[in-house]
């Protein structure tokens, strides 16, 4: 009944009422009782007056009991709070504790001293379905909490480094990158519709209507023409900065209002072009397969700005922005200064993004300080913030 009136209320149209139906089965559905056997011959077993109400559900086979108590022990543990796949296990433990956890432990122990292993038995099979209804729960409400809690646009300043996420992170994190980038899309786009329509000429609308008194009947407009920027795209998608490559490619190919013109390439040992691979499948499964065929090798920036300019170098012209994602470290090979000489020469901006911080850049086999040399913009790309910043870099004329 519940549901069938907020569907009446809430949804609307064909496509609402599917989104309704899996946000209430989502946020509503419980089966970690559904398996818990009822037995007949339980009642016999209920006489002990030492034994505690957890343990009296359990060889009952109370489900709606078994279901209230931890809906209300996972309410007082706060289990609506949970964020971060590291806090499933705290969240179990605080909810089987308020459930009485320790007394069935205590339960358990006593009726194996008193010999009714039988019943013992039939109480550890409990607490394994209860210990599993109640992660489930936890992980239910993590999915939630995922969902709702997403970082905000304004908010990506304080999201974590993209090497710190763990798997069910950057799930999410793969869904706030989407977001993020339709929100800029958006602004981006709404603000060039109006660039498109001009800046009002007052001179003009003025002189236009002189014969009709000054009345503005005819307004004239100061029209400049603009063009969505060309974007080359180098990801180093070695181990040490694969994740922020992922990402970094994820985004650009969820600006399609900014940038329409996208070409990839990426790279380890050598590099490639993989523009076909993310426009043939989506980019989600396209990213992964990248990183997998060429990922996760030794660095050669040297051998791979030598590929690029052999085959690639024509495509740069006053036009195009080149964006460049790695942390520079080359192994201690042939850097090839000169090909970054030529992008920088050639091409409307260069920019670096480097997954690593500014303290390290330079150390060790790392060439930053050489490269920044012929980039117009260097920045750290560790974090969401970043992202957004890019954006900036790929609109701004310079």
């Amino acid at each position: 009944m519940l549901k069938d009136a907020l569907g009446f209320v809430l949804a609307k149209s064909a496509d609402e009422k599917l989104v309704y139906e899996a946000c209430f089965e989502r946020y509503f559905h419980r089966d970690g009782f559904t398996e818990l056997p009822r037995d007949p011959d339980a009642a016999g077993l209920l006489d002990d007056p030492l034994l505690s109400e957890l343990a009296r559900m359990l060889l009952a086979g109370d489900r709606a009991g078994l279901a209230e108590a931890l809906e209300r022990a996972a309410a007082e543990a706060g289990v609506a709070g949970i964020r971060l796949f590291t806090q499933t296990g705290t969240f179990t433990l605080r909810i089987l504790e308020r459930m009485g956890a320790d007394s069935l432990a205590r339960d358990i122990a006593r009726l194996r001293e008193a010999g009714d292993d039988a019943t013992a038995e039939r109480l550890e099979r409990g607490r394994e379905f209860l210990r599993a209804a109640v992660r489930a729960l936890v992980e239910q409400n993590l999915d939630l909490g995922a969902r709702s809690g997403l970082p905000r646009f304004g908010d990506t300043r304080t999201a974590g480094r993209f090497a710190n996420l763990d798997r069910r992170e950057i799930e999410r994190m793969r869904v706030v990158v989407r977001t993020m980038a339709k929100r800029i899309a958006s602004r981006y786009g709404s603000s060039r519709r109006r660039r498109r329509r001009g800046f009002l000429d007052v001179r003009g609308t003025l002189r236009r209507n002189m014969g009709h008194d000054g009345v503005p009947f005819v307004t004239i407009w100061k029209r400049r023409k603009l063009t969505k920027p060309r974007v080359l795209v180098l990801c180093d998608v070695s181990g040490s900065v694969a994740a922020a490559a992922q990402f970094l490619l994820l985004f650009l190919y969820s600006l399609t209002e900014v940038v329409s013109d996208i070409r990839s390439f990426a790279f380890s040992s050598h590099l490639i072009d993989v523009s076909e691979t993310l426009e043939s499948s989506p980019v989600e499964e396209a990213v992964a397969k990248i990183v997998h065929d060429i990922g996760f090798r030794s660095s050669d920036y040297g051998r791979s700005l030598r590929d690029f300019a052999r085959g690639w170098m024509d495509r740069v012209d006053r036009r195009t922005t080149v964006i460049i994602m790695g942390d520079a470290r080359s192994n201690y090979t042939d850097p090839s200064i000169a090909v970054m000489k030529t992008l920088f020469a050639r091409a409307k901006r260069v920019v670096w993004l480097n997954p690593e911080s500014r303290w390290s850049w330079g150390i060790g086999d790392s060439e930053m300080l050489r490269y920044a040399t012929y980039c117009h913009v260097v920045r750290e790309f560790s974090r969401l913030h970043d992202l957004e910043l890019l954006v900036k870099d790929l609109t701004v004329t310079r």
